[in-house]
């Protein structure tokens, strides 16, 4: 241990509240730290997350902050858009819905005006989640328009 000299009652009081938070900081940092989720195994960009590649760990650094995932409810399902490595905590800002709709597939155009319901067969020609809007040619007139991802895969087009 190491002594230096302490002038002033400033100094003094500063190394003494140095001392209590040395000496009360870690059970306060062990208690309510919190869980914060991890890989059991790597996880490459496009990997669906499951229940079976993670698992909760208590954190013990007080200097973790950010984004990072809490619980495996928040992680699982969710498409990694970076490698994550096994040990290390999973960053929110890393994970993306699955798309609704897929880019050249075959899906059904929705199109209501009051009562009147049109619907035709059509392609995303991007990728969307539920509730963004995309580009989808008409399969029948060769239009593009655009409309809102659904959540059962249709697409509705809304009127201009």
């Amino acid at each position: 241990m190491m002594f230096c000299r302490v002038g002033t009652v400033r100094g003094w009081t500063s190394a003494i509240a140095i001392v209590v938070t040395a000496l009360s900081a870690p059970n306060a940092w062990a208690s309510g730290m919190g869980l914060a989720v991890v890989p059991t195994a790597i996880i490459y960009p496009g990997d669906t997350i499951s229940s079976a590649q993670v698992q909760e760990v208590e954190v013990t650094n007080p200097n973790l902050v950010g984004d990072y995932a809490k619980s495996v409810g928040q992680v699982e399902g969710m498409i990694s858009k970076r490698t994550f490595l096994p040990g290390r905590t999973i960053s929110l800002s890393g994970l993306r819905e699955p798309y609704t709709v897929t880019r050249g597939s075959s899906i059904r155009l929705v199109f209501t005006l009051g009562a009147m319901m049109i619907s035709a067969a059509g392609s995303p020609l991007e990728d969307g989640m539920t509730g963004q809007m995309v580009r989808v040619r008409n399969m029948d007139s060769g239009v593009i328009v655009s409309g809102t991802v659904l959540a059962d895969g249709t697409i509705h087009v809304a009127a201009k």
